[in-house]
């Protein structure tokens, strides 16, 4: 019985250790994690250490690094 050319390549081995793209909603995630620690951390500084969040001082600017620190960290994870 003769097999289609599609049913051929559909069956195709995969290559071991090959790395499968990242889904649709990884890249977004990515930059809007650097931009949103950015945007914390600028507020911060523009609010003269005032905000985002009152009363935690200089922690804020640790949050904000945290926060981009994730999206930096996804970069490593990106095909």
């Amino acid at each position: 019985m003769a097999r289609s050319r599609k049913s051929e390549e559909a069956e195709a081995p995969k290559v071991e250790g090959e790395a499968a793209p990242n889904a649709v909603w990884f890249k977004p995630v990515m930059i809007g994690f650097m931009l949103l620690g950015l945007a914390w951390i600028l507020v911060f500084y523009i609010s003269g250490t005032k905000f985002p969040i009152p009363g935690l001082d200089s922690w804020n600017l640790l949050i904000g690094l945290g926060i981009a620190l994730i999206g930096f960290l996804m970069t490593t994870r990106w095909r």
